[in-house]
């Protein structure tokens, strides 16, 4: 499929939403797309289901209703609902702290982190010190015994980094210690969440899921990271310095590439709960918009709920990110909130976004669950054009509705 080359696209919207099928036409059209998919539900109704273009820019096969794809940071939306099903059932306070139902986290300086301060990247765990591997991260045990070890960077709220690939491991070790069955997050996130809702989604991939379900990724053109929507040039360059926060935090030990797999696509059997996931769109917006219309499904109190929505709480150093090295970056109970810095939905949203384009979000106040995924990775840092130009579409409809 040649840029600007015109693809079908499959699935369908409700009356009314036919302006998104014509926004995801035009990322294949003008914004590059490869392949990809856009789900979205309205109060509960789902009134976007579209999907098209291809899944494996290698073989040429054809994203189909059921294809999952990677969409690394968008899981953080996935693992953090299932801290919140542990908040609802009275397992968890955010506001405890974290070694109240973890003991040995209470070395090095973290006594005093709360839960809150933690899932908000402001605890300074954004890396680790001590080597970490696939084999680490296989084994619950040993990981979390490098956890414990971990001293931060900073006093407990004193900043704010991105915990990039962390924070997944250190919520899975939280939810493994306050689960009556101690089960991994991946399993329970299986159990309690995927399982119920029929969700096509999984933090750790099975063994038994076929490659043919899965889209590979393509890295983003350098043209999209380097041009004007892509990396402010101060981020590139620390990017690259192995002493950076940033560095640190995604490109090693373990680094964001442990979830690939050279021979299955994905690594199977391994949990990354920070940005491991695989899901289709629909799967994302459904787990969305049963947050965004009440919970009823999962059983999750109003307290939790309101407790999603309310406003982040900034740092003492208010909302700057020293890993992004940018202001007005918001977090809250696991979540990315809306800021001028990452844009969506409406006051009192919160959801996730992926590198390379991904991202999925509830929006309480307008009854939303919406998620894109692709097989192509952009370049962009505050919101890729092609999902910005779906939600806007989106919006649209809905503001007429």
């Amino acid at each position: 499929m040649r840029h600007g080359e015109p693809i079908e696209v499959y699935g369908s919207v409700a009356r009314g939403f036919e302006g998104v099928r014509v926004a995801f036409a035009e990322n294949f059209a003008r914004r590059r797309e490869l392949g990809g998919a856009c789900c979205a539900f309205h109060r509960g109704e789902k009134v976007v289901d579209l999907w098209g273009g291809i899944r494996n820019d290698v073989t040429g096969a054809a994203w189909e209703e059921g294809t999952m794809v990677l969409v690394y940071s968008t899981t953080k939306g996935l693992s953090a609902m299932t801290l919140a099903l542990a908040h609802s059932r009275g397992w968890l306070d955010y506001d405890e702290r974290v070694c109240a139902y973890w003991p040995e986290f209470a070395q090095q300086g973290k006594e005093a982190i709360t839960v809150r301060q933690l899932l908000a990247h402001q605890a300074g765990l954004f890396a680790f010190d001590e080597p970490v591997d696939r084999s680490v991260v296989a084994d619950p045990d040993r990981l979390a015994a490098v956890m414990t070890r971990q001293r931060p960077a900073w006093p407990p709220g004193a900043r704010q980094g991105y915990h990039g690939l962390t924070l997944g491991f250190y919520e899975g070790e939280l939810l493994r210690r306050v689960d009556p069955r101690h089960r991994t997050l991946g399993r329970f996130f299986q159990d309690e969440i995927a399982g119920p809702l029929g969700l096509e989604a999984y933090i750790r991939v099975p063994e038994s899921l076929p490659d043919a379900r899965l889209a590979t990724l393509r890295h983003p053109d350098a043209t999209a990271v380097f041009g004007r929507t892509g990396f402010p040039m101060r981020l590139l360059l620390v990017m690259f310095s192995h002493h950076s926060n940033i560095y640190r935090a995604l490109a090693v030990n373990p680094g964001s590439e442990v979830v690939r797999d050279a021979q299955r696509i994905y690594a199977r059997e391994l949990e990354v709960p920070a940005g491991g996931g695989v899901g289709t769109a629909r799967a994302i917006a459904r787990a969305y918009s049963v947050f965004a219309t009440g919970g009823r499904e999962l059983k999750l109190r109003p307290e939790t709920l309101r407790a999603l929505a309310a406003p982040a709480i900034p740092s003492a150093n208010g909302f700057h990110d020293d890993c992004l090295l940018a202001d007005d970056v918001r977090y809250s109970l696991g979540f990315t909130k809306p800021s001028s810095f990452w844009p969506f939905g409406a006051e009192g949203s919160y959801g996730s976004l992926g590198a390379g384009g991904s991202m999925g979000f509830a929006d309480p106040a307008a009854g939303i669950g919406y998620a894109y995924v692709t097989s192509k990775m952009g370049g962009a840092l505050r919101g890729d054009p092609r999902d910005l130009a779906l939600r806007h579409a989106l919006y649209e409809a809905i503001a007429v509705r």
